[in-house]
């Protein structure tokens, strides 16, 4: 890897590293329900204390509305950095310093008293106004403290905030070092096999779901443009039959993306690149279905709304990807929330997993819920690959393997 990553980091006993980890975790009435992203930061965490390192998280949490007044105070309770401590002094066997601060005498103190192989968690970046403009005085002031930065946020890489971005490029400025930590590596590393696809690494097929062909515009003609096939499930689906004029039921569609649609299905039409569903689980009723029925073919008629692949589609998808070499997945396939439309998702589940345990391929989930929904149903770990960060991932592919808080980092 051409940037600076922290084991290049050399003597770092007494000095003082700052680490922006992604600690924004799912909370229920100040509970954590999940703690993946704190788990996944302990690599780098527990490598920089053995080198003596005094070590600085800092983590945006949920958002910070500070247009309103009463919405601001009422998102800084929700979305307190005390609810993570505890969890993480657990998780490193260790006490660790919290500063219920973002700046001033306590924050400076604190750091200045920390002594060697000690960490200390700051409040709320988004406590701070200015974090997610990239203020130049904040992100000045956070720099002054450090004597070195980590990037080990890939969920939040693709945002050029003070924290991600402003405080590595005052440093390398100052010719003080930043670096990647172990899992923004391990996800460049990653996610970059679906970048830069070598022919060995072929047949290279993407497979795309979601509500919104919106939030994936960028992404579907990189994939149409990379990809040997680009695999259509969940709601999006309707938008693409939608715009080759299918019927589409009382499915949801989104009626200023159908021209975008046509363009993608002209795109790949040379190639034969894009594949849609061949058949649909719909139901007349999205929250209480009574009626659940499988499509023959790709119309849905008048009072019945799409929730799901159907079998002919998760056969016809597994032809397709048994002689895949590189997969990318991003987006379930249904409504895999509720069980009567999970079999879509859970089919591609287990064609992944298996085709990566029995042929070596190399299979990446890029975040979002279809890393949430491989773990719910047991899957997880049968993958090659999963990200940490749905959005971050999509933008590292759509740009070619670049994102602000991986470019600020310092090349070897």
């Amino acid at each position: 890897m051409s940037k600076m990553t922290v084991t290049d980091l050399k003597e770092l006993k007494g000095k003082v590293v700052f680490v922006r980890v992604d600690f924004n975790v799912p909370l229920k009435n100040g509970e954590i329900t999940d703690d993946n992203r704190i788990v996944a930061a302990l690599p780098t965490i527990d490598h920089l204390r053995k080198q003596g390192a005094r070590v600085v998280l800092f983590s945006h949490l949920g958002k910070v509305d500070h247009k309103d007044p009463e919405k601001c105070a009422a998102d800084k309770a929700k979305n307190d950095m005390k609810f993570v401590v505890g969890r993480l002094s657990e998780l490193l066997h260790d006490e660790v310093v919290y500063v219920n601060e973002t700046r001033g005498e306590v924050l400076n103190n604190a750091v200045k008293n920390l002594k060697d192989g000690q960490v200390l968690l700051m409040q709320n970046t988004r406590y701070e106004k200015g974090e997610s403009k990239n203020d130049p005085e904040l992100s000045a002031y956070w720099a002054s403290l450090a004597d070195a930065f980590v990037m080990d946020a890939f969920g939040s890489a693709h945002r050029a905030h003070s924290s991600t971005y402003g405080v590595p490029e005052i440093l390398n400025a100052n010719h003080k070092p930043t670096a990647l930590g172990f899992l923004m590596q391990k996800e460049v590393e990653g996610l970059n096999r679906c970048v830069n696809i070598s022919d060995k690494d072929r047949p290279f097929v993407a497979i795309l779901g979601g509500a919104k062909v919106s939030d994936k515009i960028l992404v579907v003609e990189k994939l149409i443009e990379k990809a040997d096939k680009v695999l259509i499930g969940g709601a999006i689906t309707c938008t693409f039959l939608k715009a080759l004029n299918k019927p589409v039921g009382n499915s949801r569609y989104e009626a200023d993306q159908l021209d975008f649609a046509r363009k993608c299905v002209e795109l790949a039409k040379a190639k034969n690149k894009l594949v849609l569903p061949i058949d649909h689980v719909i139901a007349d009723d999205f929250a209480m279905p009574l009626d659940i029925k499988r499509t023959d073919g790709v119309d849905i008629q008048d009072g019945y709304e799409r929730l799901d692949i159907g079998p002919k589609t998760v056969a016809y998808y597994e032809k397709i990807l048994q002689n895949a070499k590189t997969v990318f997945w991003n987006g379930p396939m249904g409504v895999f929330e509720n069980p009567l439309f999970e079999e879509g998702t859970k089919s591609i589940c287990r064609i992944l997993t298996k085709i990566t345990a029995e042929k070596g391929a190399f299979t990446v989930i890029g975040g979002g819920d279809s890393a949430a929904a491989a773990a719910q149903m047991g899957f997880k770990e049968g993958f090659s690959h999963v990200s940490t960060g749905g959005g971050a991932s999509l933008e590292l592919i759509q740009n070619d393997g670049h994102l602000p808080g991986i470019d600020i980092i310092a090349n070897k």
